[in-house]
């Protein structure tokens, strides 16, 4: 495969940032060419909170995945995440002016457009707009509307907000990096393509990614997104009433909730005891594996209740609304010991771990099909699946640059510009990143 087919998920998480390099084989599974870890230093709950030390952070994991890879990377799709980041639910409709014409892409673009304009509060930014069911003509519940004759197009949206400083800081970043930005993603949206099967998606499931600092949920239902939400919470705030618990330093506390953690109490016995090492010539403590998992328990329980009631505010007990499927856990945090049953207790509902090995090729590494590497490798796709996207328009563009012969070759060179230009902005989403990025590159060279 030629090298231009090669893309870069960028994983800027709270506790560790990933550099996934990439390409897709001949049988349409991907091949991973090189990872890059750092731990992350800079981030705190999905949020940049230091610029200095995430820079750091990310040129360290693009060194590595450079160098076992043996590719320069320069452009990269990065994954946002964190507190600031909220869903909401909007309709909106445009009116056709040549309603004896079919609907095309160009409609669809000028609806998803217009949601673009809506007023957010002060300092937020639209990062997606996702469509749900059509309407044409008053004919609802069409969930493809291209082809189709109708003078009143309507749509009802999922609409993803952040906070601008937010985004535009982890573009600082990159940017300081030495890298391009070539798309910005919702991380669990990214979490979703890397773990979730269409059937599921369609059967209707709840995806929640816990990572070291927040806990991602993403709702699906008849293939499409239903709901979005970030919690403020993950496996950092776990280790953090280990060590407050148990008064030990942080990396012990790390390591203890790794080895020896569980959700469950009920699974150890009260003789169950590890013992940790004193600092500097202290005692060592003595610490019960039933505490240890009373803690976790705790705070596990009120993760879940929280990521619950999301999943209750979409519908889920609604006939309309239940979500056959259950639930996947991934992330990091998904790996903690007796999870998976904690889980089912509490919501009731079908759960499995997700792992992202059902996209990876055969001889891919099992550290790979981790779930802790769900976003890196949902980013990676994504990258893959945009570079395809362009590829097709490429390709069509060319199809369209072989006008007739004529006998005025200047207009021929200015036609096929033209045409290219059209087309390069079809996709909506893409032109409004553009621009997006453009806004905030602008911003960034005047605030140097």
């Amino acid at each position: 495969m030629e090298n231009n087919k090669i893309a870069v998920g960028l994983d800027i998480g709270t506790t560790k940032i990933v550099a996934m390099i990439g390409r897709k084989n001949e049988y349409g599974k991907l091949e991973v060419l090189g990872i890059g870890k750092a731990k992350s230093l800079g981030v705190k709950r999905g949020v940049v909170n230091n610029i200095t030390q995430t820079i750091q952070s990310i040129q360290q994991a693009v060194d590595e995945a450079e160098s076992v890879s043996g590719q320069k990377i320069e452009n990269v799709v990065v994954g946002i995440a964190g507190q600031h980041i909220r869903s909401l639910h909007h309709s909106d409709y445009i009116t056709r002016d040549k309603s004896d014409e079919v609907i095309d892409e160009l409609d669809i673009e000028n609806l998803v457009g217009q949601v673009h304009k809506l007023v957010m509060l002060p300092g937020e930014e639209i990062i997606h707009v996702l469509p749900q069911e059509f309407k044409v003509d008053s004919q609802p519940e069409i969930k493809e509307p291209i082809g189709m004759y109708g003078g009143r197009l309507e749509a009802n949206f999922h609409v993803v907000v952040g906070q601008v400083s937010s985004i535009r800081n982890i573009g600082r970043c990159v940017k300081s990096a030495g890298l391009d930005l070539s798309d910005i993603t919702l991380e669990p949206l990214a979490s979703a393509s890397a773990v979730l099967s269409q059937e599921e998606k369609e059967a209707g499931v709840a995806l929640i990614d816990i990572g070291g600092g927040t806990t991602d949920l993403a709702i699906f239902k008849d293939g499409i997104i239903r709901h979005t939400a970030v919690i403020p919470f993950g496996g950092n705030v776990i280790t953090e009433d280990i060590k407050e618990g148990c008064s030990i330093i942080e990396k012990q506390a790390e390591l203890l909730k790794i080895k020896f953690g569980s959700a469950w109490p009920g699974e150890n016995k009260e003789t169950e005891i590890v013992s940790i090492p004193g600092l500097r010539g202290r005692e060592p403590k003595e610490i019960t594996l039933k505490n240890l998992s009373k803690i976790i328990h705790a705070r596990v329980q009120e993760i879940i209740e929280h990521v619950y009631l999301e999943i209750k505010n979409y519908g889920h007990e609604t006939q309309k609304g239940k979500l056959i499927a259950g639930i996947v856990l991934t992330g990091g945090g998904s790996q903690l010991k007796h999870l998976r049953q904690l889980v089912e207790y509490i919501t009731g509902m079908d759960v499995r771990i997700g792992y992202p090995n059902e996209h990876l090729a055969g001889d891919s590494d099992d550290v790979l099909s981790s779930p802790a590497y769900a976003t890196a490798v949902g980013l990676l796709m994504e990258g893959l699946e945009r570079q395809e996207k362009e590829a097709v328009v490429e390709e069509v563009v060319v199809e369209e640059e072989l006008p007739p012969i004529t006998e005025e070759p200047i207009e021929e060179e200015i036609e096929p510009k033209v045409v290219q230009k059209e087309q390069e902005h079809r996709p909506k989403s893409k032109s409004f990143f553009e621009k997006f990025t453009e806004r905030f590159k602008e911003f960034l060279d005047n605030a140097e």
